[in-house]
């Protein structure tokens, strides 16, 4: 009996970190980590849970680009196939009058990914997998017609996207069996917060390094002699062998960057990541070509478009794939497919609440059926808040454990979302109250 979409619930999801600066850097200095929450119920109790990541303010806006969504869902058949899937991303991004708000970009665009990943929540556990198996197990014609190829076929046709699935396709099994045996990358951005004491970045670089991690990411931007006297301590505190990347979260103009970056590079940084506006190929362009260290950047980049010109112009080292920027799973095939047709490493944001938990199945996937590499890329991770998440990431020796819940790892427990509500949740409540007596 073919099941339909009945329910459909959005949340606006606040986290206070700005109170302990977790997450804080040069742009965004007091960031409280918020998910603009959905969940789709199907008519025999099934659920999908999805999100879009904001850093507070406006969370409510994306809440709202979500909810606009509802007529596309409430009412159609709840998706099990790559057809399903396929033909739900397309109705989500090709409505005429919301994608006028974009196009193809902004609020609307990642609502439009929250309610896809939903879909991919809903239809992974249908089909009693992790959404990185689900994905592995589709044939390579399937996964291309998860791809929506406008405006991408000057670089990338369906015929070459095909050889790459193709040619990926011998040693899934191999590939994936390891996977699940040894876990995959990791690297900690924890340490480098740009609102920590030198002390608590010192202590928390030699902590990772003590956890596994082979490399550690620093914020950076706010001041040059701050960033350089941050970097010595760092690279003093790991040793020479373990990685440093720096990210300076587009705080910089062009010149700025290539005159920051060639102060740091003696310190060897792995990469310097969004320099310059997300927004800028030919500005991330000379920042590649006017300084020694490599280029990532992706975690704000609009769509597929921009992740098309950014290696068109050879502008990036490392494409930050991120799972709740995009419209969800399908374009993110998109851009792991651009960047193997360039051979650029894959290296996924995933600072932000749920973000670790979605963007680790993509980079599975890409692995086992895409890129068949992990060579030299890594998946980002953070340590906090994952205890809202019903099936949370988990980190073994500086690698992350392959999920095998079946779903996105997407669910947020119930007694968190209640708590977190904003702005009636009790914490919120609470925290209004005590701002009322102290001012």
């Amino acid at each position: 009996m073919s099941q339909t979409v009945t329910e459909f619930e959005v949340h606006d999801i606040r986290f206070p970190t700005s109170e302990q600066l977790d997450g804080s850097d040069a742009m965004n200095p007091d960031p409280d980590y918020s998910a603009a929450y959905v969940v789709m119920r199907a008519t025999d109790g099934g659920e999908g849970h999805g999100f879009c990541f904001t850093i507070g303010r406006g969370n409510d806006v994306a809440a709202a680009a979500i909810e606009a969504l509802r007529p596309h869902v409430v009412g159609r058949p709840a998706p099990r196939t790559a057809a399903d899937l396929a033909a739900l991303h397309i109705e989500l991004t090709h409505d005429s009058q919301l994608r006028w708000l974009g196009p193809e970009k902004g609020v609307m665009h990642m609502a439009a990914g929250a309610v896809v990943n939903a879909a991919w929540d809903l239809a992974a556990k249908r089909a009693g997998q992790p959404v990185w198996e689900f994905l592995a197990s589709m044939s390579p014609e399937e996964l291309l017609s998860l791809v929506d190829f406008r405006y991408l076929t000057d670089v990338l046709t369906r015929d070459e996207a095909l050889a790459i699935l193709r040619a990926a396709e011998p040693g899934r099994a191999e590939r994936a069996a390891r996977l699940r045996e040894q876990g995959y990358p990791a690297y900690t951005t924890s340490p480098g917060w740009l609102g920590h004491s030198d002390e608590k970045l010192v202590r928390l670089a030699k902590e990772a390094v003590a956890d596994g991690f082979g490399q550690i990411k620093l914020k950076v931007g706010g001041d040059i002699d701050d960033d350089i006297r941050r970097m010595k301590l760092a690279r003093a505190a790991v040793g020479p062998s373990v990685r440093i990347a720096v990210d300076a979260n587009q705080r910089w103009d062009v010149g700025d960057a290539v005159r920051w970056m060639t102060a740091l590079a003696p310190y060897e940084p792995h990469w310097i990541e969004e320099p310059t506006s997300p927004d800028d190929i030919l500005g991330h362009a000379a920042v590649r070509a006017g300084q020694p260290v490599k280029v990532a950047t992706g975690e704000h980049a609009a769509n597929r478009v921009v992740f098309k010109q950014l290696l068109q112009a050879g502008a990036v080292d490392f494409v930050q794939i991120d799972a709740a920027r995009v419209a969800g799973v399908n374009e993110n095939l998109a851009v792991l497919l651009l960047a193997a047709k360039y051979r650029v490493p894959v290296c996924p944001h995933a600072g932000g609440v749920g973000l670790c938990e979605l963007v680790q199945h993509l980079a599975m996937f890409d692995y086992v059926a895409v890129s068949a590499s992990w060579e030299d890329r890594v998946i980002e991770y953070v340590d906090h808040l994952h205890e809202h998440f019903t099936d949370p990431a988990v980190i073994d020796s500086g690698r992350y454990v392959a999920p095998r819940a079946p779903g996105f790892s997407a669910r947020m427990l119930p007694e968190s979302i209640a708590a977190h509500s904003y702005p009636h949740g009790p914490l919120w409540q609470a925290r209004r109250a005590t701002e009322e007596v102290n001012s």
